[in-house]
């Protein structure tokens, strides 16, 4: 029996959703990528530019990227702030502060640049073979941050390098889309930060929650990028997106704060004299042997607004910890998903 079923009397609703996603991406076209070196070698060789001129071909899209972002400012009557330490602030206090006094209404609210190390790539020459092509690399260059209030996926904002390959990074809250969701579909809730602290319908926003359309994503993030970082039209390219970082989070919202506390405590002490790296790497779906590199095991924290205990193993992690001492949230969060084997379906040539 789930911890659900023994205390469905004392649980108002059960709500599963995405919550911070990171995405990336990177413009390709027919046959090549720019996201590694030799994708930008094969579309050098493709439109007949020369290595070296890496700079030069790239200078005019640079210089349309900065006057982008400034017209962009204009219109919307906003000064770009320039962070000169990135220690000085945190940049979702700010934009705290700022939504304080515009409102949530659709649209930009406010935009940040900054020199960050960015991936970039350096021409080469091999005199053994002749060959030149790409090489990885790394320099500091330029990044803009574009916050601003989408109509379906809330407070979200798009970091735009202003170096090639100009990957983009795009950041969303699955619990403002959802908030959004529900709006439209006339569902009554009650929302503190990122949690919902109570749901007219619990079913009904799980419905909506589980038929998050990739397509529907993937449409909105290349209206997006045209908007903010725009490359020239010659090119046919077209931005690849790929998940960089994920949160998935369960919340179990209980009626009484009472109830909850006394559950609380037995479930963080089980959790943290029970559960064992063995027993992380299953839930995982991984072996944990002598082989493995990373960093496992479990961690008990007392925060600000109540305790937290932290299941790890390399780059993912299992969180247990109470929200506004009622909710339970259990949640999953991965730093690379690639750690993650997935089945592919292939399709061959014969078309099986």
């Amino acid at each position: 029996m789930t911890l659900i079923e023994a205390h469905k009397d004392k649980i108002s609703g059960v709500l599963s959703c995405y919550d911070r996603v990171i995405i990336n991406g990177v413009a390709g076209g027919d046959g090549f990528t720019w996201g590694y070196s030799g994708g930008m070698t094969c579309f050098f060789n493709k439109n007949h530019l020369r290595i070296f001129d890496f700079a030069s071909v790239f200078k005019p899209v640079t210089e349309k990227i900065l006057a982008n972002a400034q017209e962009i400012a204009a219109k919307n009557g906003l000064e770009i702030e320039y962070i000169r330490s990135p220690r000085a602030f945190r940049k979702e206090d700010r934009i705290a502060g700022i939504l304080a006094e515009r409102g949530r209404g659709e649209g930009l609210v406010h935009i940040f640049s900054c020199l960050e190390l960015s991936e970039t790539y350096k021409p080469w020459h091999d005199r053994g073979s002749g060959e030149y092509y790409f090489n990885k690399g790394e320099t500091k260059c330029l990044c803009y941050y574009f916050y601003f209030i989408d109509r379906e996926f809330g407070l979200c904002f798009m970091k735009v390098p202003t170096i090639a390959p100009y990957r983009v990074t795009f950041y969303f809250n699955g619990h403002n889309w959802l908030e959004n969701k529900l709006i439209k579909k006339g569902v009554s809730y009650r929302k503190e930060d990122n949690a919902y602290v109570d749901i007219g319908d619990y079913g009904k926003a799980q419905e909506i929650s589980d038929k998050m359309r990739v397509e529907d994503l993937h449409q909105a993030l290349d209206i997006m990028v045209k908007r903010y970082c725009p490359l020239p039209a010659g090119y046919e390219l077209k931005y690849n997106w790929t998940i960089h970082q994920v949160e998935y989070a369960l919340d179990i919202v209980f009626k009484d704060e009472k109830n909850f506390e006394v559950l609380y405590e037995n479930i963080i002490k089980t959790a943290m004299h029970t559960v064992t790296p063995e027993d992380i790497a299953n839930f995982l779906g991984k072996r944990f042997s002598v082989l493995f590199e990373g960093e496992a095991g479990s961690r008990y924290n007392k925060r600000i607004l109540g305790t937290r205990i932290k299941h790890q193993m390399g780059e993912v992690s299992v969180k247990v910890y109470d929200k506004y001492g009622k909710i339970l949230r259990i949640e999953v969060t991965s730093n690379n998903v690639s750690a993650f084997k997935a089945m592919r379906e292939v399709y061959k040539r014969d078309g099986s």
